[in-house]
């Protein structure tokens, strides 16, 4: 919190409030030239999500039958149903949750710009997502480095081949051996993209990271490269700060389910509760995901960078401690 402001203030500026709805419009006309249709899905659902790394915000509710549910950590499976009902390319500007998270770059509750474009792939999407995000920064085009590379360059070593006593004996420079004792190779792996790689990249220009660990891919459709599986996601950085997480989607429902129960195995083994799956969404790959690319920018990481603010709290109006 801001000492020096009133507790019932806003943290943002006007002008920078101003800023804020220059790029909502902008935003908004950027997919209404590319035919690209607004859709608006529930804040509050009948679940989470199972991914290790993310905590949800449960609700209290009890209504129609329905008893407890979730603030949406993201809208992607109530999209992924309007895709698989046949939308066809979607948008939407979200009001998100995530519990825990408050820092320099995170508040619970933030501003998420999701979209899906049928017949895209990743490397399709990536262009999509240049185009807005520069049209919008005047930045340079960005340049793409594969997360194998980055780590190499930056951190010097090789994440596809470092053992996992190589990669915990790395990590001892942030945590004892004690603690790294029980933390699994990803999780190592994160840490060192948060503390060695991330600070440096899109310094000089934006850069995609792209061909992450087929064990990163979350809801990402995996392949072959040179012998290794890697996933067909990718990132955005703009000095250092990540903007987006993109993915050449998943249609395969069998395969979503067992990486549902993985997720909630490796939930297990961390001590953490697991969560219900989401019959309403494998009812939808069921029924069929039309070949799709997808992705989740941050909208207020984006106004962090057109304002020049080092702070979340500088392009929101009320953070956390001030809601």
């Amino acid at each position: 919190m801001k000492p020096d402001i009133p507790a019932w203030q806003p943290t943002a500026t006007r002008e920078t409030l101003k800023s804020r709805a220059q790029l909502l419009a902008y935003v908004r006309g950027f997919f209404a030239q590319r035919d690209v249709l607004e859709v608006e899905t529930p804040v509050l659902g009948r679940h989470g999500v199972t991914d290790l790394n993310l905590e949800g915000i449960p609700a209290a509710v009890t209504a129609a039958g329905v008893q407890g549910g979730w603030l949406q950590t993201s809208p992607e499976y109530h999209m992924k149903r309007l895709l698989a009902a046949g939308s066809g390319s979607i948008f939407q500007v979200a009001r998100v949750f995530r519990n825990g998270e408050r820092g320099r770059r995170h508040n619970p509750e933030f501003s998420m710009l999701e979209w899906y474009r049928t017949g895209f792939d990743d490397a399709a999407l990536m262009q999509e997502v240049a185009d807005l995000v520069c049209g919008w920064l005047a930045c340079p085009a960005p340049v793409t480095l594969s997360y194998r590379d980055a780590v190499r360059d930056l951190a010097g070593f090789d994440p596809m081949t470092i053992t996992d006593l190589e990669l915990s004996r790395y990590c001892e420079r942030w945590l004892e051996p004690g603690q790294l004792a029980d933390m699994e190779r990803d999780a190592c792996l994160d840490l060192v993209m948060s503390f060695v790689v991330e600070p440096e990249l899109g310094r000089d220009r934006p850069v995609f990271i792209t061909r992450y660990p087929s064990s990163q891919a979350a809801l990402a459709r995996t392949s072959d490269d040179q012998g290794f599986a890697v996933a067909h996601r990718f990132e955005l950085y703009v000095g250092g700060l990540e903007l987006c997480n993109g993915y050449w989607e998943l249609t395969d429902p069998e395969e979503q389910r067992e990486r549902f129960a993985n997720d909630n195995r490796l939930r297990t083994a961390a001590g953490k509760p697991e969560m219900a799956i989401d019959a309403a969404l494998l009812a939808a790959l069921d029924r069929g995901l039309p070949e799709c690319a997808g992705v989740a920018l941050g909208l207020d990481r984006l106004l962090m960078l057109k304002t020049g603010a080092a702070d979340i709290q500088d392009v929101i109006a009320f953070p956390i401690e001030r809601a």
